[in-house]
């Protein structure tokens, strides 16, 4: 069993409010960021999985990098940047046609998507109570 090396360390002495009562550490606030690298390279984030759920909502791509306000080429090389490292294929293609051609996740796809926001869920309320925590 693992222990829990922060239980060793010495606490923080509660911050001193300035002379108005407020902390002095009063407006800051706590960013976070969440992505799972392969050999350091990002192969899923926020990002990249808002661009398979447009994928998988739209049926399209180019729908979806429009719905993200990104370019299509730069939603084509994380989706590619992805697959590579993965060494998965994410998406199929259909070319157009009378149907005008589409996308779709691929069963692994679907199954990272749902790991990824499965894992992801609640880790940003985690951090604002730990940053709470450290910070009141």
């Amino acid at each position: 069993m693992a222990s829990d090396l922060s239980a060793n360390l010495p606490r923080a002495a509660p911050a001193r409010s300035d002379v108005s009562g407020q902390s002095p550490f009063a407006g800051l606030e706590v960013r976070s960021k969440l992505w799972i690298e392969v050999n350091g390279k990002a192969v899923l984030s926020d990002y990249r999985a808002a661009i398979l759920e447009g994928i998988e909502r739209t049926g399209s791509l180019a729908k979806a990098a429009e719905g993200l306000k990104v370019p299509y080429r730069t939603a084509w090389q994380r989706l590619k940047e992805s697959e590579e490292a993965l060494g998965l294929r994410l998406v199929e293609t259909q070319s157009g046609g009378a149907e005008g051609g589409g996308s779709t996740l691929t069963p692994a796809a679907k199954e990272l998507l749902r790991r990824y926001r499965e894992f992801s869920k609640g880790l940003g309320t985690l951090v604002d109570d730990r940053f709470r925590e450290a910070f009141s």
